[in-house]
Formats: structure tokens, sequence, C-alpha cells
């Protein structure tokens, strides 16, 4: 349980980080990477950014505050995830090089890590809380 544990918050630590480096790096005005302006060079709209910021804020914080219901934090792993995958495709489509539409595909890996790990804790810990409430059969 202990392993399982510390796998869960380094991957979700990953994700967490990744997401709000990017929310906050691509409102710079110039922002660390080779793309000066990402969403123009991308072909999406500027007023995205603003969705993107309060969506990732919002997702990094039902990931780490651990008492979110289950429901949002489900909610949250979706997002991220179509974030990832959107992001490879953007920069597919625009003929970047590999490595920027690998590396969404990897920090994904990371996010399907930390909910695979986010199931396996909140099973032990159902298991756990039926274990200490005994039913009993009517007589």
């Amino acid at each position: 349980m202990r392993r399982d544990k510390i796998i869960y918050w380094i991957m979700t630590g990953i994700v967490c980080s990744v997401m709000a480096f990017s929310a906050v790096n691509f409102n710079l005005s110039h922002p660390f990477g080779p793309f000066e302006k990402p969403f123009p060079h991308l072909g999406l709209p500027n007023y995205l950014k603003i969705e993107l910021t309060i969506a990732k804020a919002l997702g990094v914080l039902a990931l780490l505050i651990t008492h979110v219901p289950r429901k949002v934090k489900e909610f949250a792993y979706f997002g991220f995830g179509i974030t990832l995958i959107s992001a490879s495709i953007a920069h597919f489509s625009v003929g970047d090089p590999l490595f920027f539409v690998i590396d969404p595909l990897l920090f994904l890996g990371a996010l399907v890590t930390s909910y695979v790990y986010f199931n396996r804790r909140n099973r032990h810990e159902y298991d756990q809380l039926m274990a200490t409430h005994v039913t009993r059969r009517p007589a």
C-alpha cells in the first residue's frame, strides 16, 4: 500500500506540475520554449488561453486536494486526458518535430498511471471500510 501511495503522489505531482506550468507559461508575454506565440502557432484562438488556464487550475486543485469528491477528480483526469491528446494532435497537424507530438503523450502516460493508482487507493480504502463494518444476518 505504501508503494502504491508513493507512485500515485509522484505521478500526480508530475501531471499537476506540467499542467500548472503550461497554464502559467502560455499566459506569459515571452513564454518558455521554442514558440514565441504558441496559440497562433497551433492555429488556436487566443481566448482559449483563458478557458484552459481556468480549467487547468481547477483540475490541479481537484487532484491535489485530498477530500475532493471522487467524481470531481475523475472529471479532472478526463479533462487533462483530452487536453494532452489535443495538444499532441495540434502539434502533429502543424508539422512540428516529433518531440512536440510525443511529449504530451508521455505526460498522458503519467496521467494514466496516476489514475490507475488513484483507483487502487480508493479500492483499498473501500475494502478497509467494509472490513470494519461487519454486517449481521437477521436471525
